[in-house]
C-alpha cells in the first residue's frame, strides 16, 4: 500500500494535516491480522502440510511449466486487480472521495468522470523524452480515476479471457515458462509502477514526504526529465 492509497481512507485535512488517526489504526490492525494468517499458513505448509499440494487439493496444485494452469492463475489475479481498481473508483465517486495532491483541502469526490479513451490512452502514446513525460505527466485526479475505470475493465475482461482460452502459439514460443521468468516479468512491471508513483506529483502526496513541508507537488515533474537531460548531455548538477 502506497501513500496515495493510504490517504483515501480519510483522516487528512487541508495541507496534509492528519486530523483523525483512527482509520490508520484500523488499517494497522487489519494488516497485523493478515500477517498472522499468512505467517501461520507459511509455517503450516512448510512443516505440517502435504509435500505435494495437488495430491490433497488438485485445484491449488501446479508446476511452473503447466502453461494452462499459469494462464488460469494469471486470469484470477487480473480479475482481483480489476476489482481493486473499481473499489478505488467507487470510493472516489460515492464513498467520501479521494485525496487530491494538487488542490490541498482534504478528500474530495469526483463528479466529472468522462471516459474518453483518447485522453486516457493518450498518456501511453506520449514520449518519455522530449518534455512529454509519458504516463508520469498525468496532472489531473479525474484522469487517474478514469484510468482506473479502464484499467479495471481491461483487467477483469483479460482475466476472464485467460481463464477460458488457451495460450496462442506465438506466446508459447515467445515466452519462457519457468519460475525465474515469471519473477522477471513481475519485477519489470513493478519497475514501471514504481516510476509512476515516484515521479508523478498526482500520485504521491509530496506534502507528506517533504522534509521542510514546502515542497509543492508540481515540483515532482522536474525529476521526470532528469534522465532525458542527461542523455542529451546537459549538466544537471549546474542547472
Amino acid at each position: 500500500m502506497n501513500l496515495f492509497e493510504l490517504l483515501q481512507v480519510g483522516g487528512v485535512g487541508p495541507g496534509g494535516e492528519f486530523i483523525d488517526t483512527f482509520p490508520y489504526f484500523v488499517f494497522g490492525v487489519l494488516h497485523l491480522i493478515s500477517f498472522a494468517v499468512l505467517g501461520f499458513g507459511g509455517i503450516y505448509h512448510a512443516l505440517l502440510g502435504p509435500e505435494n499440494l495437488e495430491e490433497s487439493f488438485p485445484f491449488f496444485g501446479y508446476v511452473w511449466k503447466d502453461r494452462k494452469k499459469m494462464t488460469t492463475i494469471l486470469g484470477i489475479h487480473l480479475i482481483l486487480l480489476g476489482i481493486g481498481a473499481f473499489l478505488l473508483v467507487f470510493k472516489a465517486l460515492y464513498f467520501g472521495g479521494v485525496y487530491d495532491t494538487w488542490a490541498p483541502g482534504g478528500l474530495r469526490k469526483i463528479t466529472n468522470l468522462t471516459l474518453s479513451p483518447s485522453v486516457i490512452f493518450g498518456y501511453l502514446l506520449k514520449s518519455p523524452f522530449g518534455g512529454e513525460g509519458w504516463i508520469v505527466s498525468v496532472d489531473d485526479l479525474e484522469d487517474i480515476i478514469r484510468g482506473h475505470v479502464w484499467l479495471g475493465s481491461i483487467c477483469i475482461l483479460g482475466g476472464i479471457w485467460h481463464i477460458l482460452t488457451k495460450t496462442f502459439a506465438w506466446a508459447l514460443r515467445a515466452l519462457v515458462w519457468s519460475g525465474e521468468a515469471y519473477l522477471s516479468y513481475i519485477l519489470g512491471a513493478l519497475f514501471v509502477v514504481s516510476l509512476l508513483v515516484a515521479l508523478s506529483g498526482s500520485i504521491i502526496p509530496l506534502i507528506l514526504v517533504s522534509f521542510t513541508g514546502q515542497l509543492d507537488p508540481s515540483q515532482a515533474k522536474a525529476f521526470t526529465f532528469i534522465v532525458r537531460d542527461q542523455r542529451i548531455g546537459a549538466n544537471v548538477g549546474s542547472a
